[in-house]
């Protein structure tokens, strides 16, 4: 298989924006994180604690994400020097790398939005929990 310096180029859209969102995902949970902690500082309890442990989890996954990421794409830049080179079989070597550190990121990306979905499932039966439970209104006396 032939490679040009434009084929490590196409990757470089789809990693830009791949960063923003993992960028954007670290914002939100540093955001959720502040949050809670006031949240459990105010009214420490079970389902808060639980949260805060699924967010400590998903701000590692979230780190290593952006880690792969931009080693997918430092090593795409150095396939494409190589290329430019004259260095083909290095550069095919370097460029493989390279998807195969993307490939990484998406996957860890994958079981963080697995997570993701766990933490809001916890929430929501908390809530369906408070549903559930009776509470004392004035309309219980009749």
């Amino acid at each position: 298989m032939d490679i040009s310096l434009t084929t490590p180029a196409l990757l470089f859209p789809a990693v830009t924006f791949l960063l923003v969102a993992y960028t954007n995902r670290f914002l939100a949970l540093g955001s959720r994180i502040r949050q809670l902690h006031d949240r459990y500082r105010n009214n420490p309890n079970d389902v808060l604690l639980s949260q805060i442990e699924s967010l400590r989890r998903r701000v590692v996954l979230i780190r290593n994400m952006q880690l792969f990421g931009v080693g997918g794409l430092f090593l795409c830049v150095f396939c494409m020097f190589l290329l430019f080179a004259g260095r083909m079989l290095a550069g095919k070597i370097i460029f493989a790398a390279s998807l195969l550190m993307l490939l990484i990121s998406l996957g860890i990306s994958l079981r963080e939005i697995l997570l993701s979905v766990e933490a809001l499932n916890m929430e929501l039966s908390d809530m369906e929990k408070e549903k559930k439970s009776p509470v004392a209104t004035g309309s219980d006396n009749l």
